[in-house]
């Protein structure tokens, strides 16, 4: 039976903002997961949002007993200062395991 995990969200208030974190993810029965994030960001000071959507597959697997995790994902960039990112982007990502 696969398994669903969800944490709802995650705040935190800094100095000159405050960071909202919300994601939901998914995990296979074969250690395949699924996720979909943001890493919103809000300055107090200049009433600006920042907000990355993250879109991320990853997979567990072993390459001679080494454990590995393999990730892609995609970032759409929802809003930003006028100055800031935006459009997408792509991240790729290996994590070696001991």
């Amino acid at each position: 039976m696969a398994r669903a995990h969800s944490r709802l969200c995650r705040i935190r208030l800094i100095r000159d903002g405050a960071t909202l974190q919300p994601f939901i993810s998914y995990t296979t029965p074969k250690a395949g997961t699924f996720a979909l994030n943001t890493e919103s960001t809000y300055n107090w000071e200049t009433e600006d949002w920042s907000v990355p959507t993250n879109f991320v597959v990853s997979k567990l697997v072993k390459v001679n007993k080494q454990p590995l995790q393999l990730a892609a994902g995609v970032r759409y960039w929802a809003d930003s200062p006028d100055n800031g990112p935006d459009g997408f982007g792509a991240r790729l990502a290996v994590t070696f395991f001991s």
